[in-house]
């Protein structure tokens, strides 16, 4: 018997618990550095003698999919996974299939690493004892009653000493304790929402429905890798537009996955330059008469002096300002090369090809927009893709794609889960919720006096310096945080090792009196953190309903029996609540089988005519019984057994179907009778509601118009000497890209995943040689803010001057040399404020030499974090 099995054994488990510990991590095939061995999963069955079943679990992380899991469950023991079979695959109805970090799903929930008590810090005690021992503290076990007990006296003491405004945090118990400040801004989707919503009056972020896409003969991936990205369907989806004969053409500054997968030309172009391309663009179409000047006229406002919005200056419009009338500057291919670094000539090709292709799909990733005031590519985007009048037609479309929600599929929701049932819990320190919230047709009002929050990016400093930039125009307002409270749900947002510039984080945290954690394992934020009590994961719980694309549901189900000590949220919530003196029933009054139950019951399915929406689960008086819960019968198109059974539900499609949809077909046919919901009824190339919005926030400003401003940080900061091209400090852009490892930072803990993918840094083998680089060298990256070590990975597949690295890895620092050996991204990515609060990680810029220590070990033979 193993180390671990003979201590998991003290725990004082139950018979299924144990089991289901020692049979998953035993047939998990472990390395040994971890003293675990493998296990024929037939020969465990045997032993266990019972039937097995196959049950649809969670794969419920933030990964731009959203993917069938199933686990074949004997006695409490997963003894493997499979994905989606619930019918025949095809293009026009595909199976929602899961990738190799779904498929790895059961080394998280089972992984050696999993938190298994309530534990506190040692050196901690109420207001902070040593607090500079956080991150590297021993920890202590405690009991739940103890936990909880301590938690609460804390939370008490914070509240009636500072106040609700020195809390940091979101929960429902939270909100019915006098709520909290709130982190906000835009994180995943950049700059894109404000532009997106003021420029277009949607935000929808949608194109055309995902089979009429086939019908383009030119798609335009910008700043796109969804095959590395978006694992699932997207890139199947996208290769039927291929097999239908459309063209792509990919814009990054690297020959990514995608481009090998998908291209037929791949256009290079510098992080955070976007914008001088695209007016590069526009200056070539102008200068030849190739823009859709009827599209223009008919359908937009502020392309030129004789189409502005009212009010507008006609100086400001965009086709002035792109030939250089008032500035002096004509924005040419060969000024935009400079910039950009695409050749003048392929500048012109580009811009001749996508003015002349119709139908032309044209699409931009959320990356290009995660930039230092990233709104100008988003307005340049949107402009130069108007320009060719691609919109409201078959196999035409301009948009960015958010593959979070519509999984490259655009087109109507065809099937949608009900809700919860939970009343809602409002913050009374934030009733918008957070900046950002969709709230289907607009981005919640930043000039609402009774919102109190931070933005991302200025939360560690406001932590340090006691105050922050509030929003509508309040200026720097005066806070005093004492604690960070995340007892929330086990999918939430991992901060600390995700937002900009780590080591300040870190600081941060050693201020504030008291943080409070609840985690499955120890991640970077609960290993800074005071009291870490354990989750559940998704697959430990009652269950839900999982949406990803308009075309599927996913039905979840509790798989095992909670590991160890491990709790639901929810219960943590109800028994905090009696501590604090709130009533768990108010905070939630059904159960969570109940809740299940609703969202089954509120689930519904478009109408084969795409008009209307109707009940999709049948439901018995017998049904209701079974369940033990409250409800009514209804009339549906699959039984509530069955569809529990089958776990998913995905509705049929063929390219001639009724449930197509093309976007904004009508305002296109007819623009008067059919306004969007702009000020001007219009698409708004000069847009005065975009200026206004991003001034009440209070961060930067932005012109009406699409204008190339020097982002902070990027590739001209690069420079020491601009004008004589001699670089500086720190000569490289750093692009953060997503990483096959992990979602995010989910994931990173996995061993199998870790041999995978060995995090490796990824640079331009003509720069690398020229500094003595070898293929597989350890090499220090430095920027502003941070150092980190990585194994680099030379290749021509990179632009010059660019260098890439994974988002997500868990921080790992040495703090006497001040080095991240892991890798983090956020160790070198500066805090920026911007715009609507997104985060820039795409403008940062490093220097890069040959590490002097002991090379690194590759990471998955790195001790886990494991605490017995």
């Amino acid at each position: 018997m193993s180390n671990f099995l003979k201590k998991a054994m003290d725990h004082k488990m139950s018979r299924k618990a144990f089991l289901g510990w020692s049979a998953a991590l035993t047939t998990a095939a472990v390395v040994p550095t971890y003293g675990l061995t493998k296990v024929d999963s037939k020969v465990a069955a045997a032993k266990l003698n019972q039937e097995e079943k196959w049950v649809t679990a969670a794969c419920w992380h933030n990964c731009g999919g959203r993917c069938v899991n199933k686990a074949l469950v004997v006695d409490g023991v997963v003894i493997r996974q499979k994905t989606d079979d619930t019918h025949e695959d095809s293009p026009d109805y595909p199976q929602q299939r899961g990738c190799h970090r779904g498929r790895s799903q059961r080394h998280q929930v089972f992984g050696a690493d999993r938190l298994k008590y309530p534990m506190k810090r040692k050196h901690w005690e109420p207001g902070g004892g040593k607090k500079e021992l956080r991150g590297k503290d021993e920890w202590v076990r405690i009991s739940w009653d103890e936990a909880l007990d301590l938690v609460a006296t804390e939370l008490k003491r914070v509240k009636e000493k500072h106040g609700n405004k020195s809390i940091i945090g979101t929960s429902r118990l939270l909100n019915f304790y006098g709520g909290a400040m709130v982190r906000w801004g835009s994180s995943s989707s950049g700059a894109w929402g404000v532009p997106q919503e003021t420029m277009t009056g949607f935000m929808s972020w949608k194109g055309n429905d995902r089979l009429d896409w086939r019908n383009a003969k030119l798609i335009v991936m910008w700043g796109s890798n969804p095959t590395r990205s978006n694992l699932g369907n997207p890139s199947y989806n996208l290769l039927q537009a291929k097999k239908a004969g459309a063209k792509f053409i990919f814009v990054d500054p690297s020959v990514s996955p995608s481009v090998k997968t998908l291209a037929d030309k791949h256009i290079p172009c510098r992080p955070g330059t976007d914008t001088a391309l695209l007016l590069g663009m526009a200056y070539y179409m102008i200068e030849n008469n190739l823009q859709d000047q009827d599209f223009l006229d008919r359908c937009t406002v502020g392309f030129d002096q004789d189409h502005m919005p009212e009010g507008a200056d006609p100086k400001e419009n965009f086709k002035d300002y792109v030939l250089g009338t008032y500035d002096g500057v004509p924005k040419t291919p060969e000024w935009a090369s400079e910039i950009c670094g695409t050749d003048p000539k392929v500048i012109k090709e580009f811009a001749h090809e996508i003015a002349t292709t119709k139908p032309m799909i044209f699409t931009s990733s959320f990356a290009p927009a995660r930039t230092y005031r990233g709104q100008q590519f988003c307005q340049a985007f949107l402009t130069v893709g108007w320009m060719t009048g691609n919109v409201g037609k078959p196999g035409a479309g301009v948009f960015t794609m958010n593959y979070a929600s519509k999984q490259s599929y655009g087109g109507k929701t065809l099937v949608r889960g009900g809700g919860t049932g939970l009343p809602d819990a409002v913050n009374p320190l934030f009733p918008d919720a957070t900046y950002g919230a969709y709230d289907g047709y607009r981005w919640e009002n930043p000039t609402n006096l009774e919102a109190h929050g931070i933005a991302y990016c200025e939360t560690y400093d406001a932590i340090l310096n006691g105050e922050y930039t509030a929003t509508a125009g309040r200026g720097k307002v005066p806070c005093d945080i004492r604690m960070l409270w995340l007892v929330r749900d086990g999918s939430g947002y991992n901060y600390l090792n995700q937002s900009s510039d780590i080591n300040k984080g870190i600081k941060a945290f050693r201020k504030v009196d008291s943080i409070i954690t609840n985690d499955i394992v120890l991640s970077t934020i609960s290993k800074y953190a005071d009291i870490v009590l354990p989750a559940t994961t998704e697959w430990e719980k009652e269950g839900k309903i999982y949406s990803g694309n308009p075309e599927a549901i996913v039905i979840t189900q509790k798989v095992v029996d909670p590991l160890f000590e491990a709790k639901t949220e929810e219960w943590m919530d109800r028994e905090l609540a009696k501590r604090l003196g709130l009533n768990p029933a108010e905070i939630y009054p059904i159960t969570e089988k109940q809740q299940l139950f609703n969202s089954l019951a509120g689930a519904e399915i478009i109408t084969e005519d795409g008009e209307n929406y109707v009940p999709l689960v049948t439901i018995t008086e017998k049904d209701i019984k079974k369940w033990g819960v409250d409800g009514k019968p209804q009339k549906g198109k699959i039984s509530l057994d069955e569809i529990v059974e089958q776990g998913a539900y995905q509705v049929p499609r063929s390219p001639n179907d009724k449930l197509g949809e093309i976007e904004c077909e009508a305002f296109v046919k007819d623009p008067e009778a059919n306004p969007i919901p702009t000020k001007s009824g219009k698409f708004e190339i000069h847009c005065q509601a975009l200026v206004e919005k991003i001034a009440a926030y209070g961060l930067t400003t932005i012109a009406p118009i699409a204008k190339y401003e020097p982002p902070m940080d990027g590739y001209e900061a690069t420079f020491s000497d601009w004008k004589n091209k001699k670089k500086g400090k720190y000569p490289f852009q750093l692009v953060t890209i997503h990483y096959g490892r992990r979602s995010h930072s989910v994931f990173d803990n996995v061993p199998q995943l870790r041999e995978a993918y060995p995090q490796e840094f990824f640079m331009n083998k003509r720069d690398g040689e020229a500094l003595g680089f070898k293929d597989g060298d350890t090499v220090l990256i430095e920027s502003s803010v941070g150092k980190v070590i990585r194994p680099v990975a030379l290749t021509e597949t990179c632009m010059p001057g660019v260098v890439f690295l994974g988002e997500g890895a868990w921080v790992e620092l040495d703090e006497k040399t001040g080095i991240d050996k892991a890798g983090a991204t956020n160790s070198l990515c500066p805090a920026r404020l911007s715009g609507q609060g997104e985060e820039p990680w795409n403008t940062t810029i490093v220097r890069v030499e040959k590490y002097k220590g002991e090379p690194l070990k590759p990471d998955w033979q790195w001790e886990q974090r494991i605490i017995f």
